[in-house]
């Protein structure tokens, strides 16, 4: 007889998240994360329990205009211990919400951890588990599991490449040159540090990104597309000399205090922990050899002294069609002992991840307990997410998406953009309200009925 009611592998945000929901529910988890085990990733440095790789930033935390921000609000009132916890370790970042990865990490960790109900097991796990499970083993799932799920899906995975930006010592920062300023003042107005570039400066970095010696691709890479939320900088630099300006070093809204005019273009840095020792270059993931991010990187105003705790790089991550493959509770098909959650389910982003893998512990809880959970309405951030992954897309076309109002039913009706985001925000409280009202209470399983409900499943 299993010690267990569901077995949850992976240990990132979607497997912390869905092991907290059902934890708290009442049901004993196992929670397998290989990293600890002997096993390791190409981009992940710790063997901490959510660990942030790509960037320390869940977003805008405005709930009012912004579709993430509101999937924050929604994640809170459900209980995310993710939320809980980058709250806790927030560091300054304008109207977003940036963590301290350490301190979350190890936040996380601890909390489950301490869970009476969930036992951490630190493994790699390399088949399919028989009785009720989720698989949130992330965009870099060891090989011999993607290739059960190869063989389960009875299709191939798609994939595509994240990239990770460069990370910079604060006191290495020329800041007579450099000054703070959030875009448009917002938040303290203080929470970015922005190198400026004149236009002359400009064209001698875009060429060099152009000219620069890349990292080759290995075999396995090549032929797979880039998903464009992490767009290698060289890439963009590719599509145009000025796409750069209207990307991640647009001037827009930002004061030189040396001519008190917007510059040509501008590097940003933003805090990466809480002593703000740390400051990572933003959008600036790169496949440049490290050798020539130093020499180039070196060449912005700013930074031309520059200590880099961290250089880019860039790796292949992969993802199941989950249109086709996984039903409205993120069941697959023909498996359904077995739930797929966070980004191998095409969700794309932290805290995105970590909402599918919220749900994904509830509707399991649910199920363990003999109720039936509704998904959570289209018209809320979650559901409209959660809508997109299991069915909304199209599954031949099907790539990573962040969450948007895009992916919510319309508001009808000409109305000004502004208004609109309210009018969504409105909305999507109403109908989580409602949600929320009908939800059931899940009973947990007694210890002696555990067998039964694997075998329920399989």
């Amino acid at each position: 007889m299993s010690d267990h009611h569901i077995h949850i592998v992976g240990g990132g945000l979607a497997g912390s998240e869905a092991a907290w929901q059902l934890a708290e529910a009442g049901f004993r988890v196992k929670l397998s994360e290989m990293r600890g085990g002997g096993d390791a990733t190409p981009a992940h440095h710790t063997d901490g329990l959510a660990e942030l790789v790509c960037s320390n930033s869940f977003r805008s935390d405005d709930a009012e205009s912004n579709a993430v921000g509101l999937l924050h609000q929604e994640m809170r009132r459900l209980g995310s211990l993710i939320l809980r916890e980058g709250d806790a370790h927030r560091v300054p970042a304008g109207s977003a919400l940036a963590v301290d990865r350490d301190g979350f990490s190890a936040g996380v960790t601890a909390a489950l951890s301490a869970h009476p109900n969930i036992t951490i097991v630190r493994e790699r796990v390399d088949i399919l588990p028989d009785g009720p499970a989720i698989l949130a083993t992330g965009p870099l799932t060891a090989p011999a599991l993607a290739e059960a799920i190869g063989g389960a899906t009875g299709t191939d995975a798609l994939a595509f490449f994240d990239a990770i930006a460069p990370i910079v010592h604060r006191d290495s920062i020329d800041m007579d040159i450099a000054w703070f300023q959030s875009r448009w003042n917002k938040g303290d107005g203080k929470d970015y540090i922005n190198c400026p570039l004149d236009k002359d400066a400009y064209l001698a970095f875009h060429a060099a990104l152009l000219a620069g010696e890349k990292t080759e691709f290995r075999d396995w890479e090549k032929d797979t597309p880039y998903f464009e939320g992490c767009m290698p900088i060289e890439v963009m630099a590719e599509r145009g000399v000025d796409t750069l300006r209207y990307g991640p070093m647009k001037p827009v809204g930002l004061d030189d205090p040396r001519t008190g005019r917007w510059p040509y273009a501008v590097v940003q840095l933003r805090q990466d922990n809480a002593q703000g020792t740390l400051w990572n270059i933003v959008g600036f993931q790169t496949k440049l050899k490290h050798a020539e991010q130093v020499r180039l990187f070196r060449t912005i105003p700013g930074l031309q002294n520059a200590e880099f705790a961290r250089l880019g790089g860039l790796h292949r991550n992969t993802f199941i069609r989950s249109p086709e493959l996984l039903d409205p509770t993120l069941r697959l098909r023909n498996r359904p002992n077995i739930r797929f959650a966070g980004q191998i389910t095409g969700c794309e982003g932290y805290i995105e991840s970590a909402a599918i893998g919220l749900i994904a512990g509830r509707f399991a809880a649910a199920e363990l307990s003999g109720a039936t959970l509704p998904p959570p309405p289209v018209e809320t951030s979650l559901g409209a997410l959660l809508g997109h992954i299991t069915g909304g897309a199209e599954a031949e076309s099907y790539q990573p998406m962040n969450v948007n109002f895009g992916l919510m039913p319309p508001i009808e009706g000409r109305t000004k953009k502004a208004d609109r985001k309210k009018m969504y925000t409105a909305r999507a409280r109403a109908a989580l309200d409602q949600w929320l009202s009908c939800l059931p209470q899940p009973a947990p399983a007694r210890t002696a009925d555990i067998s039964r409900e694997a075998a329920t499943f399989a």
